[in-house]
């Protein structure tokens, strides 16, 4: 048995929808596929159409866009963290989003359609796929307002307080452009002298 696929559904379970029941947790391991990727491995490249939603195992992950020729962070995800590529997944279309893995790590592929076909059947797996959703919206909100409103130092601080994971584990660089500062900026930001 493959203790770190119960781990990880029920860590990416209880933090979107506590209440679903273990046969609700079952049914969505019968359906992932682990994988297994090396740092700098690409989950989703650009131009192809997300077919899973992913949830992180064992490591971490990012999305990322390229933007004027420089790549620019959108979402870090680890351990029972949900990535999906809302637009590509939900429209079937090419995505710009890419998914990199940023450690050795292993996620679980969650089948778009496979899902569908659950929340047919299933209230409690209904249930779930409508919390993920609500919080990708929420989160795509707090990172909106964050850059619209925040100084650099609140936007680091944000982050430091809410995912203190990625302030330890990701490259700064990667944490940098997710902030939408230079390298520099950040270095300033994270010695207090700005």
């Amino acid at each position: 048995m493959d203790l770190l696929l119960k781990e990880t559904v029920n860590a990416a379970v209880n933090s979107r929808y506590p209440d679903m029941s273990p046969e609700g947790r079952r049914q969505l391991e019968e359906i992932l596929i682990r994988k297994e990727v090396k740092k700098g491995d690409l989950l989703l490249d650009e131009g192809q159409i997300s077919q899973n939603l992913v949830i992180v195992g064992k490591g971490m992950v990012r999305q990322f866009y390229y933007k004027n020729g420089k790549d620019v962070t959108e979402h870090f995800s680890y351990e029972g963290c949900i990535v999906i590529c809302i637009e590509s997944t939900l429209k079937h279309e090419p995505t710009h989003l890419m998914i990199e893995a940023l450690e050795d790590s292993v996620v679980y592929l969650l089948p778009y359609n496979k899902l569908l076909l659950l929340t047919e059947v299933s209230w409690e797996i209904n249930m779930f796929y409508r919390k993920i959703l609500e919080f990708s919206l929420i989160v795509s909100q707090i990172k909106a307002d964050s850059w619209r409103f925040e100084t650099a130092r609140e936007r680091y601080n944000l982050l430091l307080r809410t995912h203190p994971e990625v302030v330890k584990r990701a490259p700064l660089a990667n944490i940098a452009s997710y902030l939408l500062m230079t390298p520099e900026t950040l270095s300033r930001v994270r010695s207090g002298a700005l």
